[in-house]
């Protein structure tokens, strides 16, 4: 038995418990990092906005042919979607400026990356663009120029 004042205050214990903490520690200390990644994880997925395609019917009375070619849409970025997911711009909303456009979307002018614009001819006469709404701000995934009358 030992002297419990001599040893610091700490009541005595048997090995057989130091093993035991130990073993449990080295248990806790594995789960940490996938509980840590996982975590993370979490806090992003929620601080990210949902993101949805939205059709609001407005195209409803489309041609068939009109539909596919606005579902067939690329630009440098990838797909389009289609043509519910673009958003008709007036001519006072867009603009070029040194050979890029800009375009108003929320009061607020954004530039329209080079990869975004659409390269083929616009079989609907009107400006529009396919805005992503992120944590980071606003990002264009298309941009398809109109007459600017």
């Amino acid at each position: 038995m030992s002297n419990w004042i001599g040893s610091g205050g700490h009541e005595p214990h048997q090995a057989d418990d130091v093993y035991a903490q130990n073993v449990d520690a080295k248990q806790v200390a594995r789960w940490r990092p996938p509980l840590q990644l996982t975590g993370a994880a979490l806090l992003i997925a929620l601080a990210s906005p949902p993101t949805h395609a939205r059709d609001r019917g407005q195209y409803a009375n489309s041609t068939p042919e009109m539909k596919a070619w606005f579902d067939g849409l690329r630009s440098g970025k990838g797909p389009c979607c289609s043509d519910a997911d673009g958003s008709a711009v007036s001519d006072v909303d867009w603009e070029t400026r040194n050979g890029h456009y800009r375009v108003r979307i929320d009061s607020e002018w954004v530039d329209v990356p080079d990869e975004a614009v659409i390269t083929e001819p616009n079989r609907v006469g009107r400006t529009m663009v396919w805005p992503m709404r992120g944590y980071l701000g606003i990002s264009i995934r298309c941009f398809m120029p109109g007459s600017m009358t």
